[in-house]
């Protein structure tokens, strides 16, 4: 696989790199293992000034990094700020809380003394995807630096510049040497990777067939992983919801990132009474929307990242259409201009028990379902092997408390938009993954929770 910085709004090449060898792999998974028994002897304070440094310079430098993203995977550069932003904000979120999160607790037993100890693992392998390439780093790294383990991280292989600006920013924070590497490589060193006894265990954000894959791998050397896959989130509007509101918030869920989010709202799940409004304000919000160059700052909508998810959605859509699906706008390939854009589109009457309905379409692309009753609402939006995120629109409390429990997905959100927040883990069932990021449970992930007990 190449390593290379491919302009997706134009398609031009814009820098190769060569994949590292053998030697050069060994060589920094060995700095990694030294760095980590130094690293793991620091202490909360100095990892936290370290940590506070890297936000420090992701603001001062975001319009850099913003361009960066947008250079090589064309997310719109307002978003790609904005993603800078929320790094720096992880990063202080980590710096300040980590000591608290990792404390010993005590618990009272037959003991003298007993209580819970956390303490780091090791190297841990980080497998990241182009999507959000700063943002699903840093919500790796800041956690994981701060418990005292060290990082590799294998990111993208269309995303490389900003894999190597990330361990630039955290060597310049002041971090020891090797306690967080970028590997330029392809993903069949993975295994190999997750075969050595250095790496102790890995986190993978990606499609589900990577995360299998990892999975795998990993279960071979009895390593623990963490995995976000994909999603397929529905987005519920009942017939109390504030459906001006909802569609707003619709058309932000949906093109977010140009559609290419794993918790973007996906599946539009409307009761049958409002779903004619709600069709029509959702048609004009997409008529509306400004596709172009993602550098342009009132861009809304920029290209696809590789030419490969152009052609798989445009598939999924003709697919859709096939099996009795309407396209309301859009659901066509842009054949008058370079690079990878597809347009807002809006696809209705898919039949709810087809395979394609209960796919991830990953861009631009609403599929909108219309539903008798809040018990065909929930049951549909759990047809799906999914369950990363959902978002659900109603001011009747006995309706949301039924969305809260009845949903399946790691994360439900009431008359709001599903996002991830610091302050809160993030991650998903079945098939969209398992494990924690963010909040106390995601560092929780990568230490060794000690049971001590002294008499």
């Amino acid at each position: 696989m190449a390593i290379a910085t491919i302009n997706p709004a134009t398609g031009e090449t814009i820098k190769t790199f060569e994949a590292l060898n053998d030697t050069e792999i060994a060589a920094k998974l060995d700095l990694a293992g030294q760095a980590f028994e130094h690293y793991r002897k620091t202490s909360f304070r100095e990892r936290s000034q370290w940590l506070i440094k890297a936000a420090e310079i992701l603001e001062q430098e975001k319009a850099e990094f913003g361009k960066l993203m947008t250079l090589e995977m064309g997310k719109p550069l307002k978003a790609a700020i904005a993603e800078t932003e929320k790094c720096a904000a992880v990063c202080r979120y980590y710096a300040e809380n980590a000591a608290d999160f990792l404390a010993d607790v005590s618990v009272k037993t037959d003991a003298s003394q007993s209580f819970v100890r956390y303490q780091p693992l090791g190297v841990i392998l980080a497998v990241m995807p182009w999507n959000f390439p700063f943002w699903q780093v840093f919500r790796f790294a800041a956690p994981a630096l701060m418990a005292g383990n060290v990082g590799l991280l294998k990111h993208a292989s269309n995303v490389p510049q900003c894999a190597l600006a990330i361990e630039d920013i955290i060597r310049r924070a002041g971090f020891p040497q090797g306690a967080f590497q970028t590997l330029l490589i392809g993903a069949a060193k993975v295994a190999d990777l997750m075969a050595d006894e250095r790496v102790k265990a890995a986190t993978l954000t990606g499609s589900e067939p990577a995360g299998a894959s990892l999975a795998a791998a990993a279960g071979k050397q009895i390593k623990k992983t963490v995995l976000e896959l994909g999603g397929s989130d529905p987005f519920i509007v009942l017939e109390s919801a504030d459906i001006e509101t909802a569609v707003v918030t619709a058309t932000t869920a949906r093109m977010l990132n140009s559609g290419q989010s794993c918790i973007a709202a996906k599946r539009f799940i409307v009761a049958e009474a409002i779903a004619d409004k709600f069709e029509k304000l959702l048609l004009d919000k997409f008529l509306a929307l400004k596709v172009g160059d993602p550098m342009q700052l009132d861009t809304d909508l920029g290209p696809l990242a590789t030419p490969d998810i152009l052609e798989e959605l445009d598939q999924q859509v003709q697919t859709a259409v096939k099996s009795g699906g309407k396209v309301l706008t859009g659901g066509q390939l842009l054949a008058d201009r370079p690079g990878n854009f597809y347009p807002p589109t809006i696809i209705t009457d898919i039949p709810q028990d087809s395979v394609i309905a209960q796919e991830e379409f990953f861009g631009p692309v609403a599929l909108l379902f219309r539903v008798p009753d809040i018990d065909a609402a929930i049951k549909l939006a759990n047809a799906t092997p999914f369950g990363l995120g959902a978002s659900a629109w109603t001011t009747n409390n006995q309706e949301r408390d039924r969305l809260v429990t009845e949903i399946d997905a790691g994360a439900v959100f009431i008359n709001g938009m599903v996002k991830s927040d610091p302050r809160l883990p993030f991650g998903g069932i079945k098939r969209s993954g398992y494990g924690r990021e963010l909040s106390i449970q995601g560092i929780h992930e990568f230490v060794n929770v000690k049971t001590v007990w002294v008499k």
